[in-house]
């Protein structure tokens, strides 16, 4: 294939998976193969929105070697593996699905796949060892899944998976059938359980939230409201629409006297008072993360995103609208070194430096929490170890989310 069209495709790529929502942020990577010596891949931590044809990195499929001065994905050496061992596939995309990544914590292949599928991804999804990102042990075990199974589609255990096709339509169909069977897989795992038949994913969490001891002491609720720091004040807007209110941070107080004074409005200046690299907050209310909250507790990493994004454990802290200054300061402690804190029966406070990166830290929080749900549903789930979730929460903090703020 020709260079340009190579990377062009590649680019074009990169805007399907953030416009489908089969990433988050600058998570996942896609190649495309130009002949039997060369690939040409997305760089590392590069905003998809932002990519150009030059941006796209040539890489060598028997080494990896690359001569760009742009940095390859760190995962080049998956995209090269898969080229390897497929002389048939010429488009691979890497992808942190939610469906797929709900299941990716299964210590086995899945084999049950519907006859409709099978003609679009094969008849069985390997799932690959887990291994840090970016690693060898990574493309050891996908190596293994490729190497076992002719399937178009591996899932990466706590992580991803990896799709590959002839050319970049095919690798997008294996990708969104992929959903529907993983979709699928957890819906007939609940109508086994519990007997409940239904169309919509968020019922697992809802049923495990619904025979958890946590659900039984139910929270004051309160109208989930987004804000943003602006100088000495905050806005607050509220998430169903709405006028919005403008606080000072300091005395709390309305800035213009409003007719809806936000319940929330003491949690949020909480935080923003605590947390000087807080200027964004999303009060997420997804069905996964309000079902999560309603159980309560203390939640562990089974995705390797959720350690890097949120942090290396996810608590609950229980806010009363009608104690609002001591409760408040109960949730933010339940915040301190984290991204994400649940607010018992009312969600999520996503918080971050910026809306880009909060709006990020929502959506790899419900995919989190789909597969927390998942994993209590089937059971024998093996959350990542609590070094590896550090070593990722540290990395990312330090180097990732720095180069990428530069980026943007």
């Amino acid at each position: 294939m020709d260079i340009l069209e190579a990377k062009e495709k590649v680019v074009k790529a990169g805007l399907e998976l953030v416009k489908s929502g089969l990433i988050a942020r600058t998570w996942g990577n896609v190649s495309c193969r130009i002949d039997d010596e060369y690939f040409v891949i997305t760089p590392s931590g590069r905003s998809y929105e932002s990519l150009t044809p030059d941006d796209i990195v040539i890489v060598k499929i028997e080494d990896c070697s690359y001569e760009s001065e742009i940095k390859p994905s760190s995962e080049k050496g998956v995209h090269a593996t898969a080229y390897k061992l497929r002389p048939d596939v010429n488009f691979v995309i890497h992808t942190h699905q939610k469906n797929a990544s709900a299941v990716s914590f299964l210590g086995y292949d899945i084999n049950m796949i519907p006859e409709e599928s099978r003609n679009i991804i094969g008849s069985d999804i390997p799932v690959a060892s887990y291994g840090l990102p970016g690693t060898g042990k990574l493309r050891k075990g996908v190596t293994a899944a490729l190497e076992r199974s002719d399937s178009k589609a591996v899932i990466m255990a706590h992580h991803g998976a990896l799709c590959v096709g002839s050319d970049y339509d095919e690798a997008f169909a294996v990708a969104r059938e992929l959903e529907k069977v993983c979709g699928k897989f957890l819906l007939d795992r609940l109508e086994a359980v519990s007997g409940k038949i239904s169309d919509n994913i968020a019922a697992v969490a809802e049923h495990i939230a619904e025979v958890s001891e946590g659900a039984k002491k139910q929270a004051q609720l309160f109208e989930p409201y987004t804000s943003e720091r602006d100088g000495s004040t905050i806005i607050m807007n509220p998430v169903d629409g709405g006028e919005s209110v403008r606080i000072d941070l300091k005395t709390g107080k309305e800035v213009a006297k409003c007719d809806n004074y936000p319940a929330s409005a003491e949690l949020h200046r909480a935080v923003y008072n605590k947390r000087d690299d807080v200027n964004c907050i999303v009060h997420s209310k997804k069905p996964e993360i309000v079902a999560a909250s309603r159980i309560g507790g203390t939640f562990k990493p089974l995705l390797d995103d959720f350690a890097q994004l949120v942090g290396v454990t996810l608590r609950t802290g229980e806010y009363n609208p009608s104690n609002t200054v001591k409760t408040a300061k109960k949730v933010v402690r339940k915040l301190k070194g984290r991204n994400a804190v649940l607010v018992k029966d009312n969600g999520a406070i996503c918080a971050a430096g910026n809306m880009y990166d909060a709006e990020a830290v929502e959506m790899v929080l419900e995919k989190e929490l789909r597969a927390d749900a998942a994993a209590k549903l089937i059971g024998d789930a093996k959350y990542i170890n609590k070094i590896e979730s550090i070593l990722m929460r540290v990395i990312y903090k330090t180097k990732y989310s720095k180069k990428n703020e530069t980026n943007k």
